[in-house]
């Protein structure tokens, strides 16, 4: 079994002081760089969004951040400005070893968010990923990152579906936790298949 390694959204803006700060995003990057040399590819994924992404509360007068609305493909959760193309925010933590095999950038369409790194949220336009992983012989994923019961699981989520062996390696991984969305997550990877290692 060929494996890789997928780092999800390890960028400044998820980490302490960024503009969507998951509580102790900084604490994965350690974990993550001694993972990297024990796989057979490593992926990294980053969040990559235009000014006035569909996906900001910003851009929808009299919202505020973390309400919802919905959209097209279904409900959407509002966020703060965030990861914006080219700004520092988007940037990966200035620790985090980024000699990977491949960066996917993601929510880069201003009208359709993407959690996954597989798949945009409308679960159809593709990212590009599995393609990549089909090329390489890669038959198996771990996940770290950011964050896990948005971008992580999501990627999880959609890896197990496509018929890839998963484990979450809960240990370099950090959650966001809105309103119980954790523990729905975790059952929801279970529920998959995925391996959920502490």
């Amino acid at each position: 079994m060929t494996q890789a390694l997928i780092v999800v959204d390890v960028q400044n803006d998820f980490c302490p002081g960024g503009a969507l700060a998951v509580p102790g995003g900084d604490e994965v990057v350690e974990p993550i760089n001694a993972m990297m040399d024990q796989f057979d590819a490593v992926i990294l994924t980053q969040d990559w969004h235009p000014a006035g992404h569909s996906s900001f509360a910003s851009s929808h007068p009299g919202k505020s951040p973390f309400e919802t609305t919905e959209m097209p493909y279904g409900t959407q959760v509002l966020w703060p400005d965030h990861c914006v193309q080219g700004s520092d925010g988007a940037a990966f933590h200035k620790d985090l070893r980024t000699d990977g095999d491949l960066i996917i950038r993601k929510g880069f369409r201003a009208g359709i968010d993407s959690y996954s790194g597989f798949f945009e949220n409308d679960q159809t336009t593709p990212t590009g990923l599995e393609g990549y992983l089909r090329s390489r012989g890669i038959t198996g994923v771990t996940l770290a990152g950011l964050a896990t019961d948005f971008c992580v699981a999501f990627t999880a989520l959609d890896a197990a579906r496509l018929g890839f062996g998963v484990t979450v390696q809960l240990s370099a991984c950090r959650a966001i936790d809105l309103e119980g969305s954790l523990q729905t997550a975790l059952s929801q990877m279970e529920r998959s298949g995925v391996v959920l290692q502490s």
